[in-house]
């Protein structure tokens, strides 16, 4: 049993040993198409089993989330923070008399950071003996995979199964052309030499909010243009309303409700009948999967405006030898963290037979904004939706000490519970949100009740703490 007490659900252990490929029958191959965080993890899972793994990538190992998204924006973020915390140290009685940015080393040292993470990938993957190999990879039938080198030069590869790890890109507005030097998306926003001085990112999900923060803290006038009424579509209303709050105090810009009807000129037109002037655009309205021209359509593998069906328990396609993870899989995030238990997933299946399902309702979620806003779970919002009746509480950061001594104490942490039931979900916008919202990830994926989690002793002084009096609140017997 576990520590919390008697688990709510059913939990089936299997050792990864169980039932190697060879006991099954002979050396399996598996060829993976794709070397993103999906395909290069499922091929270092599989040196867990006896699989004979090739993996296929057309561009750089690592995807975009290590070379055009996750790692470099995140690199982004940090150096937009560490200036911030300059400009601001005169608080702390810090006097700095001059600061100046040397962006050429600051590019440097993204591009450094990078090439050390591909370059690891690539030791592991030839550690693991898996063969990469360098083309378009695409679907010949169930049994075979046609590589596309550079050169010309075609390889069949035979598969007894294959994985299907393509990612995505950016996703565009029809009425709106991608220039890349005007109107540019989130992966060519990280070449910038310098950050524009105005700048209107259309789209307030993850990734705009979050080049609303950095450039803001590096001093750029940005605009945030979004359709609907609130930033952050699908995540809790308060702990959005809190970032939009406290991004606007900083000077950013939201036109909420609205989109924008043309660009001309380098004018930006709004829905609302204003226009204003930019230095660039930032397209930033999500990722869409790719799957054109990798042969789905020649096996009969079925897809919904460019998404994988996919069976959720074992990640199998309608081929059953086929199988698909990442940002190409109908209904599940887009986030490399789910890639990479897609993949364990995905592997455990193929090498023991065994289903390994991953459990989608206890998956964090992360801005990497300035103050971070996370979530597990559901909220308010998606309870409704599920017919879920649930009680919640809440409770500030402003009286936390730890985050005063870091002045950082706007924010707020919200923990959701079934009504006599356990704790379902959870929102944090605040300091370190997306390294706090772990320990509330635990307790939904054991099911915890608020009276169980409420026992456990929060350090003094820590963030945390607004965690630990959210709980008591939530079981009844608040403290503050």
């Amino acid at each position: 049993s576990f520590f919390l007490g008697t688990p709510r659900r059913n939990v089936v252990i299997i050792s990864i040993r169980q039932r190697s490929c060879l006991e099954r029958g002979n050396l399996k191959k598996l060829t993976i198409i794709g070397g993103g965080p999906a395909g290069y993890a499922a091929a270092l899972y599989a040196s867990n089993f006896d699989l004979e793994v090739t993996l296929v990538e057309s561009d750089t190992l690592g995807g975009t989330c290590l070379n055009r998204g996750c790692i470099p924006a995140k690199y982004w973020l940090h150096v937009a923070e560490l200036n911030h915390e300059i400009e601001t140290s005169s608080d702390f009685g810090i006097n700095i008399n001059e600061k100046t940015i040397d962006w050429a080393k600051t590019a440097e040292k993204r591009f450094e950071i990078v090439n050390k993470l591909v370059g690891g990938i690539g030791m592991l993957l030839n550690s693991k003996k898996v063969t990469v190999l360098e083309g378009w990879g695409s679907i010949k039938d169930k049994n075979n995979v046609l590589v596309k080198k550079a050169d010309g030069e075609e390889i069949i590869l035979e598969s007894d199964f294959i994985l299907l790890a393509t990612g995505s890109k950016p996703r565009s507005i029809p009425s709106i052309e991608i220039d890349n030097e005007y109107v540019i998306t989130s992966d060519s926003a990280l070449n910038w030499e310098q950050p524009p001085s105005k700048v209107c990112v259309i789209g307030a999900g993850a990734i705009g909010c979050e080049f609303a923060s950095l450039l803001n803290d590096l001093g750029s006038d940005v605009t945030v243009v979004e359709l609907a009424k609130e930033i952050l579509p699908g995540l809790d209303k308060r702990t959005s309303g809190e970032l939009r709050k406290q991004l606007s105090k900083r000077g950013v810009a939201f036109k909420l409700g609205t989109s924008v009807d043309s660009i001309k000129d380098k004018t930006v037109n709004f829905s609302d009948g204003e226009n204003d002037n930019f230095e660039c655009v930032l397209v930033a309205v999500g990722r869409a999967p790719l799957t054109e021209n990798i042969g789905l359509e020649e096996v009969g593998i079925k897809v919904n405006n460019g998404f994988v069906e996919t069976n959720l328990q074992t990640l199998q396609t309608a081929v059953e030898n086929i199988y698909a993870l990442g940002d190409i899989v109908e209904g599940t995030p887009q986030l490399a963290h789910v890639a990479f238990a897609e993949a364990i997933s995905s592997v455990t299946h193929i090498a023991t037979g065994e289903n390994n399902p991953i459990n989608y309702s206890a998956i964090p979620y992360v801005v990497y904004t300035r103050p971070e806003l996370a979530e597990v779970g559901v909220n308010s919002e998606k309870a409704k939706d599920l017919g879920i009746k649930i009680n919640q509480s809440q409770h500030s950061f402003a009286g936390i000490g730890r985050a005063m001594i870091q002045n950082q104490n706007q924010g707020l942490v919200k923990v959701y519970s079934e009504e006599n039931g356990p704790i379902v979900g959870a929102s944090v916008c605040g300091p370190a949100a997306g390294e706090m919202i772990h320990e509330l990830m635990y307790m939904i994926g054991w099911e915890a009740l608020p009276e169980e989690a409420s026992e456990f002793i929060h350090a003094h002084p820590t963030l945390s703490e607004a965690i630990g009096e959210s709980l008591m609140s939530l079981s009844g017997r608040g403290l503050h």
